[in-house]
């Protein structure tokens, strides 16, 4: 897994070297924590690190 620093995204596909989300190449396995959004409209967690998107993404990237 690796996330990416731009949009936070989590990534699973080893081979492929860009996010899949954003298309960012900047991805980074040094992350820790993972949230999953389900409704960002509603979540105080998503308004927080500002995602708009439903989706898997890291909390802290280093």
């Amino acid at each position: 897994m690796k996330a990416c620093r731009r949009c936070r995204t989590i990534n699973h596909d080893k081979n492929n070297p860009r996010c899949e989300r954003c298309n960012s190449t900047d991805l980074t396995v040094d992350f820790s924590g993972v949230v999953y959004i389900i409704d960002p409209e509603t979540s105080e967690i998503a308004k927080k690190l500002q995602i708009e998107e439903p989706g898997e993404y890291a909390l802290k990237i280093r």
